[in-house]
């Protein structure tokens, strides 16, 4: 039997990171893993390198640009004709990315000398070492675990009476992988999948409906960025989104999906489209983990129950990602798994949760980190705010992105940034400084006195901490 003094369980972001950090630090150790590409060929990476971030990042790439050249790059002098979309292009190059990335893995797999089990991994036993059982092509094994890091990630959740064959109706993985531009696409659910594969059809040529359950948009969001997203995505991009939207039945006919929903004023009506997307949330894998055979504790929505640290129930058993509680991003999968790698060192690793962004890879895209407006006001926290719109950036206006703006909230008494909220080009990369602001203490002062490069996009945060005090230099 072999041992280690880290088995892994599952090779997602939260996994992978885990399992790299442990073996930096000088640990024996090993990471279980059953996905398959559809080649029947075992890789790492999990949900988000093989059939979601990654994939999804690329088709983004690849209609934003097509629908530059068709309707963009006329404003900056340039007339394209002829323009042809080669879907099955776009799709072989998102495959090479993916191979790209899922082959990285592997190759620092080897660096660290770190074991790719390949199969699925339950908890089978404990006692001094626990006992993972890897079930895989060649029957099971057993190997031995002085520490188990449970990251087995998550799975789309499914909408009742719409069983998902990935050909008429969907969920992310085959939204990602259409063979031919659906003529009328629907999409359930209006939260960041649902957004972003909208987007991506819609600009190579779908007629894209949206139905959302909730009576508002982007609840998560401040509720300024929801207002005006709202208005670019349904006026300027005319992607059709219908809030308060109660879904009755979903029948699938020889030519597509009908979908059958009460609206929000309580009347009955239907959506006929070639090919359905169902995009309303993820739940945890934790299924047939062994849990129950070990005493490891589950709540009741599919979660391993952990504290601050991500420990388990059990001696030496940790749970990260989207397997526990917090929000199912991978990159705060990935800071779980060196927190917990080095506190199995003897470290102290640590998580601030307060300081993890959010992106919404739409375009103009969305990030925030922090407290937004309405939670402050909630929580009787005085605050001040600062707002600053790309339009009046000279390189925003050079990349034709006027778009959207960036707001900063701060601490009425301390000037303490509380929240940053970007809705515009880059807002992903740009939100980089909020988070760092947010995680050493910065006030909207210290952004202000900052030197940013002219002309850059970047300026429009410092302008927005300018305008927390009410000064700011160019609006």
């Amino acid at each position: 039997m072999q041992s280690f003094d880290v088995v892994v369980i599952g090779a997602g972001p939260a996994g992978y990171i885990a399992a790299i950090r442990c073996a930096q630090l000088g640990f024996e150790t090993a990471c279980v893993d059953k996905w398959k590409t559809p080649a029947g060929q075992y890789a790492l990476g999990g949900t988000c390198l093989n059939t979601g971030c990654i994939p999804s990042k690329a088709l983004l790439e690849s209609s934003e640009n097509y629908e530059r050249v068709l309707h963009k790059f006329q404003v900056h002098g340039i007339t394209a004709s002829g323009v042809k979309l080669d879907l099955a292009g776009m799709q072989a190059r998102k495959g090479r990315i993916v191979a790209r990335m899922t082959g990285g893995i592997a190759g620092l797999f080897k660096k660290h000398k770190i074991a790719w089990l390949q199969g699925h991994g339950r908890l089978a036993g404990g006692g001094t070492t626990w006992k993972v059982e890897v079930k895989g092509e060649q029957g099971a094994e057993t190997v031995e675990a002085k520490n188990v890091i449970i990251a087995t990630g998550s799975k789309a959740r499914q909408l009742p009476g719409a069983a998902v064959d990935n050909r008429l109706i969907c969920d992310n993985e085959g939204a990602l992988a259409f063979d031919a531009v659906p003529e009328r696409l629907g999409v359930i659910g209006a939260g960041v999948i649902g957004l972003e594969l909208g987007s991506v059809w819609r600009r190579l040529g779908s007629k894209v409906k949206v139905l959302e359950a909730l009576p508002g948009f982007l609840g998560a969001a401040d509720e300024s960025v929801a207002r005006e997203a709202w208005r670019i995505f349904t006026q300027e991009q005319a992607l059709d989104i219908e809030l308060g939207a109660t879904v009755r039945a979903v029948k699938v006919g020889k030519k597509g999906v009908t979908v059958e929903y009460a609206s929000a004023a309580g009347g009955a009506a239907k959506l006929e489209v070639d090919r359905l997307v169902v995009s309303i949330g993820r739940v945890p894998n934790t299924e047939n983990l062994g849990a129950e055979a070990v005493g490891l504790k589950i709540d009741a929505r599919g979660f391993v129950e952990v504290d601050k640290n991500c420990r388990a129930s059990l001696p030496r058993v940790y749970a990260i990602g989207d397997a526990v509680r917090g929000p199912m991003l991978a990159h705060k999968g990935e800071d779980e798994g060196v927190m917990v790698a080095e506190i199995i060192a003897g470290q102290h690793g640590h998580v601030n949760y307060d300081a993890i962004p959010w992106v919404i890879y739409t375009a103009p895209e969305i990030a925030w980190v922090g407290k937004t407006e309405q939670q402050l006001k909630e929580q009787g926290i005085a605050y001040r705010s600062g707002r600053f719109p790309f339009s009046y950036n000279g390189r925003a206006l050079g990349r034709d992105e006027p778009e959207g703006f960036i707001k900063m909230l701060a601490d009425a008494s301390t000037d303490r940034v509380l929240g940053v909220h970007a809705l515009g080009g880059q807002a992903s990369e740009l939100i980089a400084e909020a988070v760092m602001a947010i995680e050493f203490g910065a006030s909207s002062e210290d952004i202000a006195r900052i030197c940013h490069a002219h002309p850059s996009m970047s300026e429009v945060m410092r302008e927005a901490a300018l305008a927390v005090d009410k000064r700011s230099l160019n609006g």
